[in-house]
C-alpha cells in the first residue's frame, strides 16, 4: 500500500477567491528589442555605495536586515499611492500600456540580459521600488511616463511623475544570439513565472501563501522592493533580491534565474512573522484547470481540454511517486498529502498532445510544469492542494504548496531554499510507469461511477498480455468498490485499469490505485478525488 497518507476537506461556501490571471499572461508574451543606454533609466541623483567602504558586499543578509526592521513596524498598505483613474483601468485598457523597447535596462551594452518594466494600474496597485546593484554601488531605477506608450488610453489627468512600477520582466537570448526573448516575470503580489526555450507562459509561482482556503480569507503579501544585480558579459544567470511585506509577515528573497531549455529559478528565503500565522504555505504554485479528459460541469467548446496544468506530482523520501489529476470541483476542495522530507512536488502539464487541446492561440501543450526541488531536509509537513470552483479560464483556481508541521513564530524566523524547474518533461524516473489518462463516467452497474486509468512506461509496456498484473485499489472515502478489471492495452502498449465505485454518503469519492505484479508495485500511485455529484 502507499506509504504516504492524505486527506481532504470540502467547504461549501468558500471565502477564497480565484485571482485574475490573464492580464499578466497576455501582456507579458511580447518580447522586445532594446537599444538605449542604461543611464537613461537610472535616477538622476548620484549613485550611492552599497556599503560605507564601497565594497560590493550586498547579499541576502542585507535584505534580511530590512525585513527584520519592517517586521518590527505595523504593516502599511501602499495602494493609496496609485491614482484612482489608473486603478479603474479595464483589462484591455491596461494591456494598451506598453513599455517602450528602446528604454530597456542594459539595452546598449553587450550584456546577455535586459529588463523591462510594468506600469501600475488595474490589477497591479502596489508600486514597487527597483534598484540596480552595479559593482560597489546601488542605483535607483526612476519611473518616467515616457518609458511607456499608452495606446488609445485618454486619462483625466497626467500620470504622476512618481507613479512607480508594478514589476518587471527579464529578457535573454534563449533561442538565438540575436533576439532577447522574455524568460521571467515578477508582477503582482509575490507572483513570479518563467519559461524555458520552447515554452509559453502558463502557471505561476509565488513567494509565499498565507491562510489559503481558511475561513478568515487568504492574505497576499507582496514584493515591495527589488534589487537587480547587473550581470557580467557572458553571464548565464541573473540574480534578483526581493523584500516581501504583508499583514502577517515580512520576508527576504534571493532569486537566481538561469534560462535554458529548462529554465531554473533557485530561491533562498527568510520569512519573519509579525505575529502567529495559522497556515503558512511554502514554495506555492498557482495554475488554471477548467476541464480535461475527465468529467466536466463546464459546457465544452471546440477545445477538448482547457488547462495550464493537469495534475499534481509528489516524490516522497520513501521512493513513492504520487499523481493526483486535477479537477474543477463544484465546491472548494482541499487535499493534504502527508510527506516527510519531500524530494519534490509540482503542478505539471503531463499531456503534451496538441490534438487534445486544439488551441492555436494559447498552445496549452507548450505550457510549462513547475517542479519544486527542496534544498536540504524540510522535515515533517504536508503538500496541500487547493482546487477552487471556476467557470472561466481567466481565473487561476488551483494552488499547491508545502505546509511545515511547525509554523514559524516572530521569535524564530523560517529559512528555506529550493529550486523551481520550469519543465516540459516529467521528472519521475524514466523507466517508471505513469498514469497517462484518467476518465470517469457513469458505470454500467446502476448507481455507480466508473474509473478508467491508462498506465504506461517502458518496463510496464514490456510485460506480455498474460502477465499477472492487477490493480491495488483503496477507497478512502465516499464509496465502496463494486468491480475492477485490468487488461493490456493493445493500442498503446500499456495497461488499463478500470473499476466501478458505488457512492455512499455526501463525501467525494477519494481513491488511490496502482498496478502490481506478484505483490510488487509496477506504477506510481494514482490518487483521485471525484466530486461529480
Amino acid at each position: 500500500m502507499p506509504s504516504t497518507t492524505h486527506k481532504h476537506t470540502t467547504v461549501r461556501q468558500p471565502r477564497i477567491y480565484a485571482s485574475s490571471r490573464r492580464p499578466a499572461g497576455r501582456a507579458t508574451t511580447i518580447a522586445w528589442r532594446a537599444a538605449l543606454p542604461l543611464m537613461a533609466l537610472l535616477a538622476s541623483s548620484a549613485s550611492k555605495p552599497v556599503h560605507a567602504d564601497g565594497a560590493n558586499y550586498f547579499s541576502l543578509k542585507d535584505v534580511v536586515q530590512s525585513a527584520r526592521q519592517l517586521a518590527a513596524r505595523p504593516y502599511v498598505d501602499n495602494r493609496n499611492k496609485v491614482p484612482e483613474f489608473l486603478k479603474k483601468l479595464t483589462y484591455d485598457q491596461y494591456r494598451d500600456i506598453r513599455f517602450r523597447a528602446d528604454k530597456a535596462l542594459w539595452a546598449a551594452t553587450n550584456l546577455p540580459f535586459q529588463v523591462q518594466f510594468f506600469h501600475v494600474g488595474a490589477y497591479y496597485q502596489h508600486p514597487v521600488t527597483i534598484h540596480v546593484l552595479d559593482g560597489g554601488t546601488e542605483h535607483d531605477v526612476a519611473f518616467a511616463s515616457d518609458m511607456f506608450a499608452y495606446g488609445k488610453n485618454k486619462f483625466p489627468e497626467p500620470v504622476p511623475a512618481d507613479a512607480g512600477f508594478a514589476g518587471f520582466r527579464i529578457h535573454y537570448p534563449i533561442k538565438t544570439h540575436k533576439y532577447f526573448d522574455e524568460v521571467a516575470v515578477f508582477l503582482g503580489a509575490s507572483y513570479f513565472r518563467a519559461i524555458g526555450r520552447d515554452q509559453v507562459y502558463g502557471l505561476s509561482a509565488r513567494g509565499v501563501a498565507v491562510d489559503t482556503a481558511l475561513p478568515q480569507g487568504e492574505q497576499f503579501p507582496y514584493f515591495k522592493e527589488f534589487w537587480l544585480v547587473k550581470p557580467t558579459p557572458g553571464a548565464r544567470r541573473i540574480r534578483v533580491y526581493a523584500l516581501l511585506d504583508g499583514k502577517s509577515l515580512t520576508g527576504a528573497y534571493q532569486f537566481d534565474i538561469e534560462p535554458g531549455k529548462t529554465t531554473s529559478t533557485r530561491v533562498k528565503a527568510v520569512l519573519i512573522p509579525r505575529h502567529k500565522i495559522e497556515k503558512l504555505g511554502l514554495a506555492p504554485l498557482t495554475s488554471m484547470f477548467l476541464y480535461g479528459e475527465g468529467p466536466s460541469r463546464i459546457a465544452k467548446d471546440y477545445r477538448p481540454e482547457v488547462h495550464d496544468s493537469d495534475g499534481l506530482l509528489i516524490a516522497s523520501a520513501t521512493g513513492e511517486w504520487i499523481w493526483r489529476p486535477l479537477v474543477n470541483p463544484s465546491r472548494l476542495l482541499v487535499s493534504s498529502f502527508s510527506v516527510a522530507s519531500p524530494q519534490g512536488f509540482g503542478l505539471l502539464q503531463r499531456d503534451r498532445d496538441f490534438d487534445h487541446y486544439q488551441d492555436l492561440e494559447t498552445r496549452s501543450e507548450l505550457r510549462p510544469g513547475a517542479w519544486i526541488v527542496p534544498q536540504g531536509d524540510w522535515g515533517a509537513g504536508r503538500v496541500e492542494l487547493v482546487e477552487i470552483p471556476s467557470d472561466a479560464e481567466k481565473h487561476d483556481n488551483v494552488v499547491a504548496y508545502w505546509v511545515p508541521e511547525i509554523q514559524p513564530s516572530p521569535e524564530k524566523p523560517l529559512r528555506i531554499s529550493y529550486e523551481v524547474q520550469w519543465i516540459s518533461h516529467d521528472p519521475s524516473p524514466a523507466d517508471s510507469a505513469r498514469a497517462l489518462s484518467t476518465r470517469v463516467s457513469a458505470g454500467n452497474i446502476k448507481g455507480t461511477k466508473q474509473f478508467v486509468i491508462d498506465f504506461g512506461g517502458r518496463k510496464l509496456d514490456a510485460l506480455p498480455a498474460q502477465a499477472p498484473v492487477r490493480g491495488e485499489i483503496q477507497i478512502l472515502t465516499g464509496g465502496t468498490m463494486v468491480e475492477q478489471h485490468t487488461v493490456k492495452n493493445a493500442v498503446t502498449g500499456g495497461w488499463r485499469l478500470s473499476f466501478q465505485v458505488k457512492p455512499t454518503g455526501d463525501a467525494p469519492i477519494d481513491v488511490n490505485a496502482y498496478l502490481v505484479s506478484d505483490d510488487q508495485p509496477l506504477t506510481e500511485t494514482w490518487s483521485y478525488l471525484n466530486d461529480d455529484r
